[in-house]
């Protein structure tokens, strides 16, 4: 049985304890909604992959946790995504209120489908 923390969970617990559950409940969410996702440790946070392509990421900070569905999966959510802050494929959900769970859900799907139309290189 493998018992070591791995870098994803290690990081994870690296914060509070509120903000340790949203991770949590997060990478569970990416886990579940896409169950062929690699997860690993990339840009110094959690990252997963389906198809050998970049598929979401998220990190937390100070005031928001930063979750990353690269630019198309942000597009295609637009109007649903712009009550909150935003940059070029990113989005920043602030610490002190409820994650958007459905709305994540679905951004992940969408990005799963597109990484597994698109061939592996």
């Amino acid at each position: 049985m493998n018992t070591e923390i791995s870098e994803v969970e290690e990081y994870i617990l690296s914060f509070p304890k509120e903000v340790t559950e949203k991770l949590e409940s997060l990478r569970t969410l990416i886990k579940t909604v896409a169950l062929e996702a690699e997860e690993g440790f990339a840009y110094k946070m959690p990252s997963y992959k389906v198809n050998g392509k970049p598929l979401v990421y998220f990190a937390a900070y100070k005031k928001h946790i930063g979750f990353y569905a690269t630019p198309s999966g942000h597009e295609a959510f637009e109007k649903e995504l712009a009550i909150y802050k935003q940059g070029k494929g990113s989005v920043q959900f602030p610490v002190d209120k409820p994650l958007p769970m459905d709305l994540i859900q679905r951004i992940i799907e969408f990005r799963v489908e597109l990484c597994l139309s698109a061939k592996k290189k």
